[in-house]
């Protein structure tokens, strides 16, 4: 099976690592355990995990035009 690092991820979904960070962070996407490897602790993704991230950003953010507009109620 493949994983990935989280700049990996940031990569493949067309966002700055910062901005995958901030997501985290905020809880907007779910994201896998840390995991200590020696003394560095990383993240280490799966392709679903990946899909779940594409897929927030899909239906948030519009192609090189960054964020959606929210809906204007009447």
């Amino acid at each position: 099976m493949k994983t990935y690092s989280t700049l990996e991820v940031a990569r493949l979904v067309g966002v700055t690592s910062a901005t995958l960070h901030r997501w985290i962070r905020e809880k907007r996407v779910a994201a896998p355990p840390v995991e200590t490897l020696g003394k560095m602790r990383i993240r280490i993704w799966s392709k679903a995990d990946v899909e779940n991230v594409k897929a927030y950003k899909a239906e948030r953010y519009r192609k090189g035009r960054g964020r959606r507009r929210k809906a204007e109620t009447s």
